[in-house]
């Protein structure tokens, strides 16, 4: 197997989609898994024509929705292109959830089929009318995920249609929202041209070996990876984010672009300066970032380190933004650069636009498929001014047209680039005996960029001290995924509020928020 990359310098891509490649070069390198298990795009796309056909056979049909809770590796991508050309919408969830959490997102899914690892699986109480596939290892009442489809036919489907992600954000309610857009007619290639057009940020057509850091239950990693094998691309897994094996793959494996978030740059650069030298990065082309607000500094290291290569976006689930190149950060340090596709407003609460250089939220126009949130058309509602939708960041335009964001969703915590959001956290904790009032904020944190600060009232006759600490991680622990917990708990005898009851999250930060992140 080979990657192609000598044969096709200087000239342009062929392939429309993965599915082409197949086709036309059976025997190049479509993926490099973390534990070095290698697959060509042969067998890649033969394994997702034999998944299609099972699916099909287990009566998953057009609309229908496949639940996958899976670690970066070779599922993800065979269980999406299976997905992908029999119009069903594969539902990705993030396998660090508690059981209860992935239940509710499978539940409200209306999920035909949930593929878990095998971990995952033994611990989910899902409606007995699911069906079940384990993924390396045997469950009691889950049939074996590498069983699934091993008799079928390794040939295309018939009649291949257009399937798609149906992804899970939350909503300022705390509880996750999928973002559900309609499917398109057409053939399942002209759905992966699409995405490859929205993703191609300094990757020329010509090259490309993708780096994976980041967990494909996000949207943007999988996005980008997806569109990279639309192009007759190698990707390159790795199954957890580590500074130094990130460079030791790059030189490997020649890696021309990845996508991060500030979290990873921040690690790199705190690397010796030595070990940084040691590793050749000469083929890196692009290396694009978002998630989360990136530092000044942080940035402009990374430019200085690997030169004009640093693309950035600002995006969500619902859409993306705007994007900027190295060079037109230079010029306006600190924005996100000039809307993507469609237009952009920044509106106040009126609706009405605002002055240049005045704080309003964020609307954008995605000139994509329009969304709704599923089975919350109340929601979808109010994102929505017309044609306009909002995911409720805040920010301002320069006078030449520059966007810059002044709050990622004032009440969104941004941990490493995952968005946690405070009213799961305080609905978990309010539910203690001793909490009587609670509100849940981001503080400042070096690495990570956010922690979890819990600032509880307590309820007459208890104590704030180590040992209701320990026992709120323990009880909150039991309802909520381990990177949603408090890193810190501060007790007072009250909590800021309006006379309407609504909490004065502003005065939360400014008197209970260490300001100073760790150096």
């Amino acid at each position: 197997m080979t990657t192609r990359q000598s044969e096709t310098a200087g000239q342009p891509a062929g392939s429309r989609s993965a599915y082409d490649h197949a086709l036309t070069h059976p025997d190049d390198l479509a993926l490099v898994n973390y534990d070095g298990r290698t697959v060509s795009f042969a067998e890649l796309i033969g394994r997702a024509h034999q998944l299609s056909r099972a699916l099909r056979t287990a009566k998953v049909g057009r609309l229908d929705r496949v639940a996958v809770i899976v670690r970066n590796g070779l599922e993800y991508f065979e269980l999406a292109l299976a997905t992908g050309q029999i119009g069903a919408y594969m539902v990705p969830i993030n396998w660090h959830l508690t059981p209860v959490e992935i239940a509710y997102i499978v539940a409200n899914a209306d999920a035909k089929l949930v593929v878990a690892e095998a971990d995952v699986a033994a611990a989910l109480d899902i409606s007995p009318g699911v069906g079940r596939l384990a993924v390396a290892g045997r469950i009691p009442g889950w049939s074996d995920y590498g069983q699934f489809g091993a008799t079928e036919s390794t040939s295309p489907p018939p009649d291949r249609s257009i399937g798609a992600l149906m992804l899970y954000t939350s909503g300022t309610t705390g509880r996750p929202k999928g973002v559900l857009r309609p499917l398109p007619d057409g053939h399942p290639e002209d759905a992966q041209t699409t995405v490859r057009s929205l993703t191609e940020q300094g990757i020329r057509p010509d090259l490309g070996i993708h780096l994976v850091t980041s967990p494909l239950y996000h949207a943007a990693p999988g996005a980008y990876a997806l569109a990279r094998l639309a192009t007759g691309r190698t990707v390159v897994i790795m199954d957890r984010f580590d500074a130094v094996a990130t460079l030791r793959a790059i030189e490997r494996y020649r890696v021309t672009d990845t996508h991060m978030v500030p979290t990873q740059f921040q690690r790199l650069l705190a690397l010796d300066p030595v070990v940084r030298a040691s590793h050749d990065l000469g083929s890196l082309t692009s290396v694009v970032h978002a998630a989360a607000p990136c530092p000044v500094n942080t940035k402009r290291a990374m430019i200085e380190w690997l030169g004009p290569i640093i693309y950035e976006y600002l995006g969500a689930t619902e859409g993306l933004v705007c994007r900027i190149t190295s060079q037109e950060w230079l010029q306006h340090p600190g924005s996100v650069g000039k809307p993507l596709v469609g237009q952009m407003r920044i509106l106040d609460e009126h609706g009405v636009d605002v002055a240049v250089g005045e704080v309003g939220t964020i609307y954008f126009h995605t000139g994509t498929t329009p969304y709704t949130y599923h089975k919350d058309p109340a929601m979808t509602a109010e994102n929505h001014i017309g044609d306009y939708v909002t995911v409720g960041d805040l920010g301002h335009v320069d006078e030449t047209g520059y966007l810059f964001v002044d709050d990622r969703r004032s009440d969104l915590i941004l941990r490493g680039g995952v968005n946690i959001y405070p009213a799961e956290i305080e609905h978990a904790l309010v539910a203690h005996p001793a909490v009587l009032d609670v509100a849940v904020v981001g503080e400042p944190d070096f690495d990570r960029g956010q922690t979890v600060l819990a600032v509880v009232q307590l309820a007459q006759g208890h104590v704030g001290d180590h040992d209701l600490t320990d026992d709120l991680l323990r009880f909150a622990g039991e309802r909520l995924a381990w990177f949603k917990l408090p890193r810190r708990f501060v007790y007072t005898d009250r909590l800021p509020r309006t006379d309407t009851g609504k909490l004065q999250r502003r005065k939360v930060r400014d008197e209970f928020v260490d300001q100073i992140a760790a150096p």
